[in-house]
């Protein structure tokens, strides 16, 4: 079952300057800390740079939740952005961009854990983070992509669940590099992802 984003098709992309997506995300309620993760990215093996993303618990929890248990064992470690395309987002998490050939990437695995769409009012825009699907809206599972420009076609159609916070420079080389007919990088862009806790963490609008 290939992941992609449906809503795509005979739709103009959109571009913008937007660094971040503060103005469509409220705040969290009182009590609730936002998890931060750290994305980091090589490409054919260099060093691209990282990522700080912050997900949304009070937006999304069962899409957050199920992130950070997949976090926790490793799970996007070698897993590649396997779909790029400039002026609208990049995409990756899927298992099969471990290992197997580049032909599955994107696919997925049919014994991963489904998680029910959780749609909001939160727009995508520039940094937003949302979850890759098939067909089904229920259907999504690892896979996620990050919006490099406004999409406001796929508002109310897919899952946000975080933003972006620090080093969208590097998801715009991500989105930039050299790819095939299908967007597949030419050469892997692979992620590796822990979660940020303590001084770690920085600070966010509240």
């Amino acid at each position: 079952m290939n992941y992609v984003l449906f809503a795509l098709v005979a739709v103009g992309l959109v571009t913008t300057a937007f660094s971040r997506s503060d103005g469509d995300v409220p705040p969290p309620p009182p009590g609730v800390e936002r998890p931060q993760y750290k994305i980091t990215v090589t490409h054919n093996g260099k060093a691209l740079g990282s990522m700080i993303i912050e997900l949304f618990p009070d937006v999304a929890p069962k899409h957050v939740a199920n992130f950070d248990s997949l976090v926790s064992i490793g799970f996007y470690n070698g897993t590649a952005f396997h779909r790029v395309i400039p002026g609208f987002m990049i995409q990756g998490g899927d298992p099969n961009s471990k290992t197997k050939p580049r032909e599955q990437w994107g696919f997925g695995d049919p014994s991963q854990k489904r998680i029910p769409a959780e749609f909001s009012k939160i727009a995508h825009r520039r940094g937003i983070i949302s979850a890759a699907r098939a067909a089904d809206p229920n259907s999504a599972t690892s896979q996620f992509f990050i919006c490099v420009a406004d999409a406001p076609w796929l508002d109310g159609q897919y899952s946000v669940f975080g933003r972006v916070l620090q080093g969208m420079d590097v998801a715009d080389r991500i989105a930039e590099v050299d790819r095939d007919q299908r967007d597949n990088p030419i050469d892997k862009v692979e992620m590796n992802i822990v979660k940020l806790s303590g001084k770690e963490r920085i600070p966010t609008k509240k």
